[in-house]
């Protein structure tokens, strides 16, 4: 049985994740403590302890994710020999969660994977003022109707709006300017959507408007030091596996303004065979995710002690 393990991105956070992980083993704490010294301060008590709104912050919410998803992936390997190079055919991860992967089959450090989103999440928050961005879900549309939806709304206001996530399942996302955004999902109920809502969110994320974010992560990454991963990494923007390290970072960069076909990478994997799809870290969301896409395969999520004890190669 071929496995793919898949990261979550952000909307997966909660105070108090990672905490049983870190008191039950010390594979995970070896993990908080990395990237609470990479960042020089103690994320992993703001994760444990809260308070919500400032984990939910972008800047925090992303290393934090990334910390939960490599802590769970460390204790797999710790207690339960797991071994990426052997088990896995591929790893992706959603939006942020490609640095998880990225991390978790060696091609990024976890320092310098904490240090990457903390840049990533800041300059994504600072590329547009609050209130000048949106995102709406478009609920019930697939893709090519989303983007004829997002591409109308940019017409009508002359603004920018794309389809920032493909999430499978008739679940689009679409992300720009408010004031197209909300044309988006005037646009969206006529053409079939079954509801169209703005998102909770403080930017509008993949779409244009996050060029200065782009620039900021180009500059980054050229810095970092990015290896070969022992598993291909199939990447958000092209729905294909990535091993070329420079392709990696210019993948990286292109994410940052771009959708993230997240149904499409995991068809993909589905069509190379893969039947089980392992979730490591906070929440079930892309469990969730994978039964609108690959009918017929199981799903797991790991983010808790109990998730490890249950946790087969099988």
């Amino acid at each position: 049985m071929a496995t793919a393990f898949l990261f979550p991105g952000q909307g997966s956070q909660a105070v108090g994740m990672g905490k049983a992980l870190a008191d039950a083993f010390p594979a995970a704490r070896a993990v908080f403590d990395e990237v609470d010294s990479a960042l020089g301060e103690k994320l992993s008590a703001l994760m444990f302890e809260g308070p919500e709104a400032d984990l939910t912050l972008t800047a925090n919410a992303q290393p934090a994710l990334m910390a939960v998803s490599l802590a769970a992936l460390r204790v797999l390997e710790a207690e339960k020999g797991l071994d990426l190079a052997r088990d896995a055919r591929f790893v992706a991860g959603h939006s942020l969660g490609e640095y998880s992967a990225l991390a978790g089959a060696g091609a990024l450090t976890i320092s310098d994977a904490a240090r990457l989103l903390r840049i990533r999440g800041k300059a994504m928050q600072q590329a547009v003022p609050v209130g000048e961005g949106a995102m709406a879900a478009l609920l019930g549309l697939d893709y090519d109707t989303g983007v004829a939806v997002a591409a109308e709304a940019a017409k009508e206001t002359g603004l920018v709006c794309q389809i920032a996530n493909d999430n499978g399942g008739g679940q689009v996302v679409a992300s720009g300017a408010k004031a197209a955004v909300e044309k988006a999902i005037e646009l969206a109920k006529p053409k079939g959507a079954r509801r169209a809502m703005l998102l909770p969110v403080s930017a509008p994320f993949h779409c244009a408007l996050m060029q200065p974010a782009a620039d900021a992560m180009r500059a980054a990454l050229a810095d970092a030091k990015v290896s070969a991963p022992r598993v291909p990494v199939v990447a958000n923007v092209t729905a294909r596996p990535a091993i070329d390290p420079d392709e990696i970072r210019d993948l990286l960069v292109r994410q940052v303004t771009g959708t993230v076909r997240w149904r499409e990478c995991v068809a993909f994997m589905a069509g190379e065979g893969v039947t089980r799809f392992v979730e490591v870290g906070s929440g079930k969301v892309l469990t969730g995710l994978l039964k609108r896409i690959a009918e017929g395969a199981s799903g797991l999520s790991v983010g808790a002690p109990a998730d490890v004890e249950a946790y087969g190669q099988g």
